[in-house]
């Protein structure tokens, strides 16, 4: 991330990190990790997007679409590698760049942790705190870890396009 990190952005990041480290405590203390739990940890994930709410199915990736966008972009002007590939490559890398991920998607992670809330409230009538955190990190840092690569991709394309000049 070329732009330097707020102190609020890296407040936020870690609050979503202690929350996501909390919930998924609690997850596993009241219901445990069974088959069971497994089982109804896939039907609820299934049923999600057939249910009320379903407005944060693209809501959320297109957010994360939005910022993996803006983060391709900085990252094709620098000449950097793409992201998902310098976190499974790059061990010297992934460090800064799962930190990068998480600050830049920090606000809609935390977006999805109360909107997964407001749905298991409402249509569950029961909470299950790891399945927040699984259903916020699959809406909201997922799209960004896939899409940012790409697009990085994309705009250094393009901006090589741009500095070649128009053909004669």
């Amino acid at each position: 991330m070329a732009d330097t990190v707020t102190a609020n952005q890296l407040l936020l990041a870690r609050l979503v990190v202690i929350i996501a480290a909390v919930l998924v405590g609690l997850g596993l203390f009241w219901y445990g990790l069974s088959t069971e739990v497994l089982g109804r940890i896939g039907r609820n994930i299934v049923e999600r997007p057939a249910g009320p709410m379903t407005f944060r199915f693209i809501l959320q990736p297109a957010m994360a679409a939005i910022v993996a966008f803006h983060d391709g972009t900085k990252d094709a002007r620098l000449n950097r590698s793409p992201y998902l590939w310098g976190l499974l490559t790059d061990r010297n890398e992934s460090t800064g760049r799962l930190r990068e991920g998480v600050i830049a998607t920090a606000r809609i992670i935390l977006l999805g942790f109360l909107m997964d809330r407001i749905y298991q409230a409402v249509v569950l009538d029961a909470f299950y705190p790891a399945e927040t955190v699984l259903i916020a990190i699959l809406l909201a840092f997922l799209p960004y870890v896939l899409l940012r690569g790409p697009f990085s991709r994309l705009a250094g394309w393009w901006i090589r396009r741009r500095s070649a000049g128009p053909a004669s």
